[in-house]
């Protein structure tokens, strides 16, 4: 019976301290705008990973009138996306203490894509770096939460 208490008890704190985590993670879920100011990206949840689209741009239309497209993927078959609706941020997972690891980013800019880390420094303020190979070799961004 003893053995059953104890049991029960590390059961029940394992499940709040899941319960706790999963809150601090979703911290980082909502609408960021880019460092330039140029895109505004939605962070969401899928499964246990993080990620994150583009879902407006300060200047959406090229100069004919048209939505931007992706005209810069590496993949000729997404050169006819629109950028608005592009996921940009995929496969982040959190790794505690407001750290987000193992996720990339794509720069439409430019049509690349690097290996990427965030950093949730408080409430309103998310360091986004992409690198290429290790952390030390890349930028970091300073992304601000539209309210």
């Amino acid at each position: 019976m003893k053995n059953l208490f104890v049991l029960l008890f590390v059961s029940l704190f394992l499940m709040q301290s899941r319960a706790q985590n999963k809150s601090e993670a979703n911290k980082i879920l909502g609408l960021w705008q880019t460092g330039s100011g140029k895109g505004r990206i939605q962070i969401t949840a899928y499964g246990d990973k993080f990620g994150g689209k583009l879902v407006w741009l300060r200047e959406p239309l090229d100069e004919k009138g048209n939505p931007k497209m992706d005209i810069k993927n590496p993949d000729e078959a997404k050169r006819k996306n629109p950028k608005i609706g592009l996921n940009n941020l995929l496969g982040f997972t959190y790794e505690g203490s407001g750290k987000y690891e193992n996720g990339t980013i794509y720069d439409p800019e430019n049509g690349k894509t690097y290996k990427c880390v965030m950093y949730l420094e408080n409430d309103s303020i998310l360091k986004v770096r992409g690198y290429i190979g290790i952390t030390m070799v890349g930028r970091t961004d300073i992304w601000k939460r539209v309210k």
